[in-house]
């Protein structure tokens, strides 16, 4: 599958099956967060791939009840280290953040090609989460996604086709504004 293909693929999903993911489909999907940039390659980040049924289960619940998360076999947490950020990330202090997003992209898209499904949770209670999974403060929580085969199919149409705003709405030329 080539990229645009991942891209148009992938969806939310909320409804996930029990069947365990394959070790090597795991080292697959690791590689591919591994493999993402970061600001001046810095990698500013850690991720915990959450496979205990229990903590899956409060993590579910650390994420405001959205207890479909617990439905996969796996949630990854991705959690961004500041201090090995790179510090001028424009209005955003440092690059941890966008970095760990970046990271978690990629999950999403590789496992839209190995027909994994995932959905981004950035709903949750980081202190809960933190403790947890003993996480450090020096660590912040970014995001969590479930990771596992979807219990249903996507939904008809073009490759279960989402609602977009028109190119004219969201490219500009030039200046802000401007088409």
């Amino acid at each position: 599958m080539d990229v645009m293909e991942a891209i148009r693929k992938r969806r939310s999903v909320r409804k996930y099956s029990p069947e365990p993911i394959p070790d090597d489909v795991l080292a697959a999907m690791k590689e591919a967060i591994r493999l993402a940039p970061s600001a001046c390659n810095n990698q500013p980040w850690r991720f915990i791939f959450v496979t205990d049924e229990r903590l899956r289960k409060e993590l579910a619940a650390a994420s405001f009840d959205q207890h479909f998360v617990a439905g996969a076999p796996v949630i990854v947490v991705g959690c961004g280290i500041p201090a090995e950020a790179y510090k001028h990330m424009g209005g955003y202090g440092n690059s941890a953040d966008v970095d760990v997003t970046i990271a978690l992209d990629h999950l999403t898209l590789a496992a839209a090609a190995a027909g994994l499904g995932t959905c981004w949770i950035g709903a949750f209670d980081e202190r809960r989460v933190r403790e947890l999974l003993d996480i450090p403060p020096s660590v912040r929580v970014v995001a969590l996604t479930p990771l596992g085969y979807p219990a249903d199919s996507p939904p008809a149409g073009k490759a279960g086709a989402k609602k977009r705003k028109p190119p004219e709405e969201i490219f500009f030329q030039n200046r802000y504004g401007r088409t």
